[in-house]
């Protein structure tokens, strides 16, 4: 994960490289004007496209509500068994956890890694532990809004080694995003902003 940050944050050498490849062939006096003109363009025609613009709102909405797995959900109160299980059934890493009663509050997420840390490498039984002891509890979670930028979000993901993330509003848990689905939207900003820079040095601007 931290050579696909690296990678991602060179991005301006990518673009950098892939302007020369088109200007290569161009008149060695006329690289002033062309760099002149794409630095004057840089703070207002792709400010206007939104580089780095993507939020977690639009990961949301790409995905809906049926493929994002935050409405599923278990209690503190289930086995670690049955919450693994639920994961498997739908394919998913991590589920909401909330309390017995409480569905609108929600008390932590358990995902496939505190399984593994916590009941398989302790040899401890799933079937005979519950959930709120190997959950990571609210208090406790790394969360972003959605209107925090994708940018962000994979930064802090890849800073606290994690890969699932709630989404939280004043309301409330909306939505749960992975490192798969912001590494995603990443790559796909990128490519775009480097279909756009072509589309203005071919004269599409």
């Amino acid at each position: 994960m931290q050579g696909a940050l690296q990678s991602l944050r060179l991005h301006g050498n990518v673009i950098k490289n892939a302007m020369l490849q088109h200007i290569r062939v161009m008149n060695p006096a006329m690289l002033p004007t062309v760099f002149s003109r794409f630095e004057s363009v840089s703070s207002a025609r792709l400010e206007e496209h939104g580089f780095e613009s993507t939020t977690i709102r639009d990961i949301l909405k790409a995905k809906g509500k049926s493929a994002d797995g935050s409405w599923l959900w278990c209690t503190t109160d289930d086995t670690v068994y049955d919450a693994v299980k639920s994961m498997t059934q739908h394919n998913v890493g991590a589920l909401v956890v909330v309390k017995p009663g409480e569905e609108k509050a929600i008390a932590g997420i358990v995902t496939e890694r505190d399984y593994l840390r916590k009941i398989i490498v302790q040899g401890r039984s799933s079937k005979s532990t519950k959930v709120g002891d190997i959950m990571t509890e609210e208090n406790k979670l790394i969360t972003v809004t959605p209107d925090t930028k994708v940018v962000r979000a994979m930064q802090l993901m890849t800073d606290n080694r994690i890969r699932h993330i709630p989404v939280i509003d004043n309301n409330g848990m909306i939505g749960m995003v992975s490192i798969g689905d912001v590494v995603r939207a990443v790559v796909s900003e990128h490519r775009e902003e480097l279909n756009r820079l072509n589309a203005y040095i071919q004269g599409g601007y």
